[in-house]
């Protein structure tokens, strides 16, 4: 067991799971907060994954991020327009700008399937030179998640923000308060494709490739982090929410890292990663489950405790008569 739980496991759960923990982010904004299913989540991520691709070739990898951002912006008003302006229902819009993304992707691609950032410099090479060390890929992952989560939760608690978290909750009475729940749906939609894309970019030049299968099940990965990580934290302040959803997309690549370390074969690891997104998604369902058997169980032996008490009480009045 000690093999297993190594530091470079730690290290590296750490560090995918702070880039992942933007996906999760997104998901949370658009899912927790706007109450909407964006299934584009998997071609955004390629897509901010491949625009960061290409421009940092060009040998601008901070502007690639931003980059990133723009593209996964245009993809989250796409997604919105199409369920505002057009009258298409969430779920249907976010699978056709999915489906349309692909092809997006792939010709950003130069029309190739996969792209190769080893010859090229990027935000961690240039930690690299800056710091040193072994920990630099996760102070940089770290440091950008932190500076997201900030931005994110200090958003949130402004006008827009609350009008944006309003929607969620009761678009009806949003618009009854001369709010315009197009604009919040479209704003929502814009911040969480942007990080989404963030996220692409970021892992992009993490790992120094791009492919256009990448984002396949990044929706489902991200909703089981959100879900891990409400259950870990539970309700409270903006930023606690958004440190929890972190956390759970640590917790998520842990699992997934100790996975691989227990050699499950690589044909199984799709199967392996179903598990885990089926366990954290029925997590919250099972812990009610098993809160109201327990309540049921007290319940029944205080009646059964009472019954006897009845009994006895009734037995010595007997023997007194």
């Amino acid at each position: 067991m000690g093999s297993i739980f190594t530091i470079s496991i730690l290290q590296s759960a750490l560090e995918l799971g702070c880039i992942y923990a933007l996906v999760a982010l997104a998901l949370f904004v658009s899912f927790s907060i706007l109450n909407i299913a964006d299934l584009s989540t998997d071609g955004c991520f390629t897509l901010g994954c491949a625009v960061c691709a290409m421009v940092t070739i060009q040998g601008h990898p901070i502007l690639a991020l931003a980059a990133a951002m723009l593209a996964g912006v245009c993809s989250g008003f796409i997604t919105a327009f199409l369920q505002t302006k057009l009258g298409i229902e969430s779920i249907l819009a976010g699978i056709i700008v999915n489906t349309g993304l692909y092809t997006i992707n792939i010709a950003v691609m130069g029309f190739a399937s996969q792209v190769n950032l080893f010859n090229c410099n990027t935000i961690f090479t240039m930690a690299k030179n800056a710091i040193g060390g072994g920990w630099y890929k996760l102070i940089v992952a770290a440091l950008i998640v932190l500076v997201i989560g900030v931005i994110l939760s200090a958003f949130l608690n402004t006008r827009l923000g609350l009008s944006i978290r309003a929607t969620g909750d009761n678009a009806d009475m949003v618009k009854a308060s001369s709010i315009n729940p197009s604009f919040t749906i479209t704003v929502g939609l814009c911040v969480a494709n942007a990080m989404t894309a963030l996220s692409g970019g970021v892992l992009a030049q993490y790992q120094k490739s791009c492919d256009i299968n990448l984002g396949t099940g990044m929706v489902t990965i991200a909703l089981a982090s959100l879900i891990i990580g409400e259950s870990i934290i539970g309700k409270g302040s903006m930023f606690r929410r958004v440190l929890g959803v972190v956390l759970g997309s640590c917790l998520y690549r842990f699992l997934v890292a100790v996975a691989l370390r227990l050699n499950v074969p690589a044909e199984a690891l799709k199967l392996v990663s179903a598990i885990i997104v089926a366990i954290a998604i029925a997590f919250p369902f099972l812990k009610k489950k098993v809160a109201f058997v327990r309540q049921k169980s007290a319940a029944q032996k205080k009646l059964k405790d009472n019954m006897r008490l009845a009994e006895a009480n009734t037995k010595e009045m007997g023997g007194d008569r």
